[in-house]
């Protein structure tokens, strides 16, 4: 079974690669490819997309090094601002010319994140449709139903839910709204974050039912797991997020399982075969 993690970040502390402006103080720890290269290893990870992480906003230079020096093991998604009108030519620049394949947008569902109902939207998806990349979406579910028209206006763009719309257990009628975009047959789940929603110590069975309504209405060939490292070492270490997937979730069929661990993930993000 090839295990393929979707979802990590990278940074690191190096005036060669500095913070965004504003951003407050970066983290103290670095989180370098290096290390997460050994907890690949050691849990039998093949291959990991990296996650334009935030602390850099929009200048994704630092994974975009890390993809070079390890195009064997890594591919990548980039952040370009929303707010700019020329962020699909950013996007083009980041794709075409650095290799991500992908970007992120996280439209908070506050007032600040109403620029995802905007006019600016429309270009950014239609040039990432155009070039045949994935939208990363990292929002709550009452910011879906806002994607809703975008969807519609682009058929043929695939398009990751991260972090399962931050559902909580005990909210169906916000889950209800990330169940409802299963009709749109090129839209995915990311069933990461249950150590984030969970009111439990590992394996946080609370989420497991939420888990299993998403895998039954998606499919496991429209569902992948996720390590959201090192983001998740508030509350997992890196081999939970994969043992509660591979070993604790037992309602997975063996096949879909394969799926959920690596296929689906390589539907998306088909890495280069290099000699």
């Amino acid at each position: 079974m090839r295990i393929i993690d979707p979802h990590v970040h990278v940074w690191k502390n190096d005036p060669q690669f500095p913070w965004a402006p504003g951003r407050g103080n970066p983290p103290a720890e670095d989180a370098t490819p290096e290390t997460l290269l050994e907890l690949m290893e050691a849990n039998g990870v093949e291959k990991t997309v990296l996650v334009q992480v935030i602390h850099y906003l929009w200048n994704n230079s630092y994974a975009a090094d890390a993809m070079k020096r390890y195009p064997d093991k890594f591919m990548g998604v980039c952040r370009i601002n929303p707010e700019d009108p020329g962020a699909p030519d950013h996007l083009s620049h980041w794709t075409e010319e650095h290799g991500f394949h992908g970007v992120r947008l996280s439209p908070s569902v506050g007032s600040d994140g109403d620029w995802f109902a905007g006019p600016l939207m429309p270009p950014i998806f239609s040039r990432a449709e155009s070039l045949g990349v994935p939208m990363l979406l990292l929002t709550r579910a009452e910011r879906l139903t806002d994607l809703v028209p975008l969807l519609e206006q682009h058929p043929d763009l695939d398009v990751v839910i991260d972090h399962m719309g931050d559902c909580s257990p005990e909210d169906p009628e916000k889950l209800q709204l990330l169940l409802n975009l299963a009709q749109f047959p090129r839209v995915y789940v990311k069933i990461s974050h249950t150590w984030s929603i969970s009111k439990e110590s590992y394996p946080w069975a609370d989420t497991h039912e939420q888990v299993k309504k998403v895998y039954h209405t998606f499919g496991g060939e429209r569902i992948m797991w996720g390590t959201d490292w090192p983001v998740c070492l508030s509350r997992a270490t890196y081999a939970q997020t994969l043992s509660v997937v591979r070993d604790e979730m037992d309602f997975f069929t063996p096949e879909d399982r394969e799926w959920v661990l690596g296929k689906t993930a390589l539907q998306l993000w088909q890495f280069p075969c290099l000699d």
